[in-house]
């Protein structure tokens, strides 16, 4: 799952979080930075959607035990050795190990953290990087194949139950893959064995999916649950009502508004958001005051006597208030 960018990549602090976070305040932070930064708030705003992408990226590497692991392990190693390059136009890790092991240097590869050890321990005596694990294991051992990286687009309602993808890697043949249930928009997935096969009977490589999710047009995610605005007339928000509500199965159910229900409220369906080992999430519907845009002219005569028989507040007042204050 490991990538050589990730030495450059500080996702603690993109998320602006200690290095000991804990899972909750870590799955908080990343909701209210989702929130902030996400594009559908910031519509036309380039640098926002960028930096979605970005908490996006941290928050799928640190929310994952196994690929925070990893990544710690890589950020402490590449922080005590100097950075390997070569020459030519794409120096790096990539034109090292490809000069190394007979790669072409404008081939494109991603190795994991087990693959680092076990070279770095070959060449210099195993000295500090723990046991190895797999790759390249000396003179006169078996290799373990190179690992790749691809991409693929899913639909939203894909993304959320699952579905068999088909990849076509560059120069190789077409693989299908599993895309587990539940994943999401910047997610990795590591394949084992999905990479390159040995040249000399070891173990074969693993790919690692980098996961785009189409937006829907009505439900947006949130962890694991999703969300809806839904419009309530005035009259219903005031007076209470039973309504329906949109599901991502397509079937509604009904919710019941509560007298003098506000715009902004929140309800609740226990169950009806995304699936994951990890649980099920609720589907959040968040109340939206629907304003008449045309009344007849009965329609406005009785709405201005309904104003004319309220009491006289300024619902504004303690706003005003606090702002001065």
């Amino acid at each position: 799952m490991a990538s050589q960018d990730w030495f450059d990549k500080d996702f603690y602090k993109v998320l602006g979080v200690s290095k000991d976070v804990s899972d909750a305040e870590l799955k908080k932070t990343y909701r209210k930075l989702a929130r902030k930064y996400h594009p559908d708030s910031n519509p036309g705003d380039a640098k926002a959607e960028a930096k979605f992408k970005e908490i996006s990226e941290a928050n799928s590497v640190l929310s994952d035990p196994e690929s925070r692991k990893e990544y710690d392990q890589m950020r402490a190693m590449g922080s005590g050795m100097p950075r390997f390059t070569a020459g030519g136009q794409n120096g790096g890790f990539e034109d090292v190990f490809g000069g190394m092991f007979g790669g072409g240097g404008g081939q494109r590869t991603s190795y994991q953290a087990a693959g680092f050890e076990d070279i770095f321990g070959s060449m210099f005596g195993n000295g500090g990087f723990g046991q190895s694990s797999g790759g390249f294991r000396g003179a006169g051992g078996p290799t373990k194949g190179r690992d790749l990286t691809a991409s693929t687009t899913l639909d939203f309602v894909t993304a959320i139950k699952g579905d068999t993808a088909r990849l076509q890697a560059s120069g190789g043949k077409p693989i299908s893959v599993r895309i587990p249930a539940g994943v999401a928009d910047g997610q990795k997935i590591r394949l084992k064995g999905k990479g390159e096969p040995s040249p000399d009977g070891g173990a074969p490589g693993d790919l690692t999916l980098t996961v785009t999710v189409r937006k829907h047009p009505v439900f947006e995610r949130d962890g694991l649950n999703l969300r809806v605005d839904v419009p309530v007339t005035f009259t219903e928000a005031t007076l209470g009502a039973t309504i329906e509500v949109p599901t991502l199965d397509g079937d509604p159910v009904k919710l019941r508004i509560a007298p003098g229900t506000p715009s902004g409220r929140v309800l609740r369906v226990k169950g009806r958001g995304v699936t994951t080992p990890k649980g099920t999430g609720d589907l959040l519907a968040e109340v939206v005051i629907a304003v008449p845009s045309h009344l007849t002219a009965d329609a406005k005569d009785l709405l201005e006597k309904f104003a004319k028989a309220m009491p006289a507040e300024d619902p504004r007042a303690e706003l005003i208030a606090k702002a001065k204050g």
